[in-house]
């Protein structure tokens, strides 16, 4: 079994992570990412390579899929798993022995995706739960953290039977990521700036679908997606404006006709049959067949 202070590494940069989420967001720069420390000791959570164990760790602490990588990683929605191709195809390299002793002993680790090139989606504690040389995949799970881990005698020990948990879990975190990775595409899309008002600040920032990603159709695609900010957003949802397939704004009549203050004005009422700022790329311009449908939508609505 690993030492205490391998343990000891493993829940900081939980905490760590926890901590980065709530402060930074989901997607977590990876500048930040190779400049953790514990104790004033650096110890990088992600390296050079895919598996990364840092000198002073025993076991692998992390994992990483890149964008245009070289291993095609996948994710299987029957059993909940997340697959994980093996660093080449020798199934006795440092690397593959090290997750698989992390599997046998239970050990969590990290798992990063990148949503954007530099930016990654955090995933933790996430266990090893099968090994298939056949195919040079590994198999993991990411489980709930305070459901998995229970701090004792400055040791960690794994629930009982936390199979059914984990599938949910990985199924949620593979739900998450899609939308994060939607979020970042279409704010670089629109530079970050609402593409109303061009508020720029990231943290008071959407990703607003056009087609709802409820639906069958509402892909997680830039061309289903508009920068606009909390305000905008709020009530883009609710049909108080659309933006039509021309990109030209058509605010409510009702709310054209109100009379409630500066925000309605300003917020709302100005920006009636102005047009929205658009992406400098073809492929992300707001596909006009979504805007249509939800035009018809917004009629009905109005």
């Amino acid at each position: 079994m690993i030492g205490d202070a391998d343990w000891s590494i493993r829940q900081a940069a939980f905490a760590w992570l926890t901590d980065q989420r709530e402060t930074v967001g989901e997607a977590l720069p990876r500048t930040a990412l190779e400049n953790f420390s514990v104790d004033g000791r650096r110890i990088p959570l992600m390296g050079p390579q895919g598996i990364w164990k840092p000198a002073v760790c025993e076991l692998p602490i992390s994992i990483t899929t890149i964008v245009s990588g070289p291993y095609e990683d996948e994710y299987d929605s029957g059993r909940g798993l997340l697959r994980y191709a093996y660093r080449g195809t020798d199934p006795q390299h440092r690397d593959n022995r090290g997750l698989r002793r992390a599997m046998v002993e239970r050990v969590p680790l990290v798992y990063f995706h990148a949503v954007e090139p530099g930016r990654y989606v955090a995933a933790y504690p996430v266990f090893v739960v099968d090994d298939d040389e056949h195919s040079l995949f590994f198999a993991m799970q990411v489980d709930d953290l305070r459901s998995a881990i229970e701090t004792a005698s400055g040791t960690l020990s794994v629930a009982e039977d936390p199979e059914p948990r984990r599938a949910y879990v990985t199924a949620t975190f593979r739900r998450r990521l899609h939308q994060v990775a939607f979020r970042e595409r279409v704010m670089r899309a629109y530079k970050e700036r609402c593409a109303l008002c061009r508020l720029r600040h990231h943290e008071l920032l959407d990703a607003a679908h056009i087609t709802p990603d409820s639906e069958l159709e509402g892909e997680p695609v830039v061309s289903n997606g508009l920068a606009l900010c909390k305000l905008h957003h709020a009530a883009f949802d609710r049909f108080f404006f659309t933006v039509r397939p021309d990109y030209a704004i058509e605010v409510r009549p009702s709310i054209l006709a109100e009379s409630d203050g500066p925000m309605l004005i300003v917020g709302l009422q100005q920006i009636h049959g102005t047009r929205i700022h658009l992406p400098r790329r073809a492929k992300d311009l707001p596909d006009p067949q979504r805007l249509a449908n939800r035009y018809e939508l917004f009629r009905q609505a109005s």
